[in-house]
């Protein structure tokens, strides 16, 4: 444990709340998107296949072309891409709700839509992390908070999209969402910033490369995203399809949204614990808080009482929160601002990119081994995960940075564009 940061100022300024306001309405939406989809075309006939193929659309899209969003976000400004792409997104919300409306959407549809999504996603995620410095003075307070509302949402998401799915129709489920990203961009929109380092004088190919090389000179980095690509194949890939036909199987189609709202409530407790508790070594911390991580797969495979069943989904999620809150905090103290966008766009793409491959095979898959064992198998490797984060010497060792109070930071000189 360390002491705290230097001279912490308020957090609540117009800025954060606006942007805690846009951030906590964007997730919300982000978090009914899985569910809704899922129940939605499984109760449709769909199979597992369908739905895995249509997550893994919208995150093979986004994993593909987040680094061009990084190299966007640095060379022009993060705000602009945000705001077009959650007017994008509530367009193509929009049209999902209206086609369920007026009839059964075809799987064409569905997954032209979700790639389209994955895209714009695509370009809204590498200023997440590089607007917290720009709103918030302390960005491990700032994420803690942010760390608390994504787990609010996650907790309200699923339990609204699977309440709306079970008792009214699909198609309001989506128009929700599309209203959760308006809200968003509108937030976005009365932003008052300060000036922002902009650098256009090299090509877009230069800027990959450079943003490669950051991403690469960085060994916690690389180490942390190497575990990621087996968590992402064997578990975060495959346990939304694979959860939601087992626990719809064993508690009927809300059950899968209140497994997942007590895994958002999990991620409320993990962010309040991780505003209070800041280790000296962050990611060690966050390894060891993984720990609990591997009861949500394995509370889907067991399928116990419905008690039981979000219990083990919500202390999940305090482990799940608690890391996040510690890797997001390192990743913005240990990057320069001139090129935090185009390196986190590759470890959100590196982090991501594997999810896509579980999702797509989680049905087929699943036809030559029962849920149930594939699960199960997910919990092993998620245990194993957990071990490499506390046990590779670079993510183990790797210090906290102490934040500098505002006044002693370097003013930019160059006007945001």
């Amino acid at each position: 444990m360390v002491p705290p940061d230097l001279a912490r100022p308020s957090l609540w300024t117009w800025n954060f709340s606006l942007y805690f306001t846009a951030r906590i309405a964007s997730m919300l939406g982000d978090a009914m998107i899985p569910v809704a989809l899922s129940v939605a075309m499984l109760s449709l006939g769909y199979g597992v296949s369908a739905v895995g193929f249509a997550l893994a659309a919208w995150m093979g899209a986004f994993a593909l072309f987040v680094v061009f969003g990084g190299v966007f976000a640095d060379r022009f400004h993060p705000r602009p891409l945000m705001i077009g792409a959650d007017a994008a997104r509530s367009l193509l919300m929009s049209a999902l709700a209206a086609y369920f409306w007026l009839g059964r959407a075809p799987l064409w549809f569905i997954i032209c839509v979700a790639a389209l999504g994955g895209t714009a996603t695509a370009m809204f995620q590498p200023g997440v992390s590089s607007l917290v410095p720009q709103v918030a003075a302390a960005p491990h307070h700032a994420n803690g908070v942010l760390r608390v509302a994504q787990g609010l949402s996650t907790m309200a998401g699923p339990a609204l999209a699977g309440t709306l799915v079970a008792t009214v129709s699909v198609s309001p489920v989506f128009a929700v969402v599309a209203a959760t990203f308006a809200v968003s961009g509108i937030c976005l929109v009365a932003l008052r910033l300060p000036p922002f380092v902009v650098d256009r004088s090299a090509s877009t190919l230069a800027n990959l490369r450079t943003g490669w090389d950051e991403f690469r000179s960085r060994s916690w980095m690389w180490s942390v995203i190497l575990i990621w690509w087996f968590l992402g194949i064997f578990v975060w890939g495959p346990i939304t399809p694979l959860g939601a036909a087992a626990i719809i199987d064993a508690h009927g189609k809300a059950a899968f949204g209140y497994a997942e709202a007590a895994f958002g409530a999990g991620c409320v407790l993990g962010g309040l614990v991780a505003i209070r508790v800041r280790p000296s070594r962050p990611l060690f911390g966050g390894g060891l808080a993984m720990f609990l991580f591997p009861l949500m797969p394995l509370a889907a495979a067991l399928v116990p009482a419905l008690p039981l069943l979000l219990l083990g989904y919500g202390v999940s999620g305090i482990g799940w929160a608690f890391w996040g809150v510690q890797w997001a905090t390192t990743v913005q103290t240990q990057i320069p601002e001139d090129r935090l966008n185009r390196v986190t766009a590759y470890e959100i793409a590196g982090s991501i990119l594997a999810a896509p491959f579980g999702q797509a095979i989680a049905g087929p898959v699943s036809a030559l081994f029962t849920i149930r064992d594939l699960l199960l198998v997910g919990t092993l490797i998620s245990v194993c995960c957990a071990i490499a984060l506390i046990t590779v010497t670079p993510v183990r060792r790797l210090p906290r940075v102490r934040v500098a109070p505002p006044a002693a930071r370097a003013e930019p000189t160059v006007p945001a564009g």
